[in-house]
């Protein structure tokens, strides 16, 4: 009989104490739950293995990585839906595979392993990180981290991101995404433009681009502002499209590109730093000697403009967070710390931070805009990766946009200052007029 869903639609509900969010679709063809809500497809009882042999994050996700749990509707309402009903219940209720190891649930939990089979799990998807070796954030380590999620191939990023090729958060105009609200491209030329502003760029200046990712920041700085640009990456194939598109635009005089760990760059100091979606690879362990090294290498009134995610503070926390999901097929190594953390940090350093500006809506828009272009060339995508390294990509921005939604995670830019013993900080008395020509 066909009659899989039924039955674990039953169950869940009873381990979660409440009705499904979702409508379920089992791998025998049974469905279950409430009439026109989006369904949750369970193409074989391997899924179920998986989240039952690993509750939380992973279970879920290698199900999903490997293709054998998948959406029909809109995905982003599913991952609302889920985040909370499998690992985020707030209050005293647990999620169901909390629940499934209650011991006031055995019978429900037992029969849920009945119904997932006898057999182990198989092994991971071949997209999940292996063999790290070195401790956390050692410059071997880093170099592996960075290699795994950036050297996937400029070819699949370029179809991701569009032209702009600037892999964080576009700066939207008031009219917001689409229509009237302007371009991914246009709205990610304006975050390179507030930048440019926030460090009062000018001809002649050194501008240090730390994690420059495919050259756009630096391309911006030499084009429109006439900076020298060193621009450092531990990733290869970034690095070779950077000079690529240099060389195309004829900066190669006012641009070098290097593929050099942070910690290495010795030839400061520079009149400004820009470091956009970098410092979530840095690490609780290194944060510190981050900030202490852009410190140095800044001239005295020269500025940082540090862009980064962050993490909503909770109590009896560790001050960085670490995602199972996004270490184990996305980022790393990668961890986000709450914004007052960071700006403890670069104030311990010598830093004076004279402006916060957050952006987490303006994350959640870009996300979805990726998302789209990624939907939109599933099939090229697939042929440049593989499947399920795809699939990871539309899972984590998707999820990544509900988060930034929901207020789970931000982002904020950190405008800070190498403020010289006369106190003077070169900061005009009304500092957001770079926002002016936004």
């Amino acid at each position: 009989m066909a009659d899989a869903a039924p039955r674990l639609a039953t169950l869940a509900e009873e381990l979660l104490g409440g009705p499904l969010p979702v409508r379920l679709r089992a791998w025998d063809g049974s469905e279950a739950g409430p009439a026109g809500a989006p369904v949750l497809i369970l193409r074989d009882r391997r899924a179920l293995r998986r989240m039952i042999w690993k509750p939380g994050e992973l279970g879920p996700v290698r199900a999903w990585v490997a293709g054998e749990l998948d959406v029909e509707g809109d995905l982003y309402e599913v991952l609302d839906r889920l985040s909370g009903l499998l690992w985020e219940r707030d209050g005293d209720s647990p999620g169901l595979l909390a629940a499934a190891r209650d011991p006031r649930l055995r019978a429900a939990a037992r029969s849920l392993l009945r119904l997932a089979g006898p057999l182990p799990p198989p092994a991971p998807p071949a997209e999940e990180v292996r063999g790290r070796s070195g401790g956390r954030h050692t410059r071997r380590r880093d170099r592996q981290a960075i290699s795994h999620h950036y050297d996937v191939g400029n070819d699949f990023y370029a179809l991701v991101l569009g032209p702009s090729m600037v892999y964080s958060c576009a700066y939207w105009p008031a009219g917001g995404t689409g229509g009237t609200g302007g371009t991914l491209e246009e709205a990610q030329r304006a975050k390179l433009d507030l930048v440019a502003r926030k460090l009062a760029l000018k001809e002649g200046d050194r501008l240090l681009d730390v994690g420059c990712g495919w050259g756009s920041m630096a391309l911006h700085a030499a084009r429109e502002y006439g900076a020298r640009v060193v621009g450092v990456t531990l990733s290869r194939e970034q690095a070779a499209h950077a000079r690529k598109r240099i060389a195309e635009e004829g900066l190669a005089d006012r641009i070098e590109i290097r593929v050099q760990d942070y910690r290495d760059v010795a030839d400061g100091p520079y009149d400004a730093i820009s470091s956009i979606g970098m410092a979530e690879h840095v690490g609780a362990v290194k944060y510190r000697e981050y900030a202490d090294t852009l410190y140095g290498l800044l001239r005295p009134g020269g500025r940082l403009l540090n862009h980064q995610i962050s993490r909503r503070p909770e109590p009896d926390e560790a001050a960085y967070a670490i995602d199972p999901f996004i270490d184990a097929y996305v980022f790393p190594d990668g961890e986000l710390a709450p914004m007052g953390r960071t700006l403890t940090t670069l104030e311990d350093a010598g830093f004076e931070v004279r402006d916060v500006q957050a952006l987490r809506e303006h994350y959640a828009l870009t996300l979805r805009r990726w998302v789209a272009n990624l939907e939109a060339e599933w099939d090229r995508a697939v042929r440049l990766v593989s499947p399920g390294r795809a699939r990871v990509w539309r899972l984590y921005m998707a999820a990544s946009a509900v988060s930034f939604e929901r207020n789970r995670i931000g982002v904020n830019q950190f405008l800070a200052v190498r403020t010289p013993a006369s106190g003077t900080s070169g900061l005009p008395l009304r500092t957001r007029v770079w926002d002016e020509k936004a």
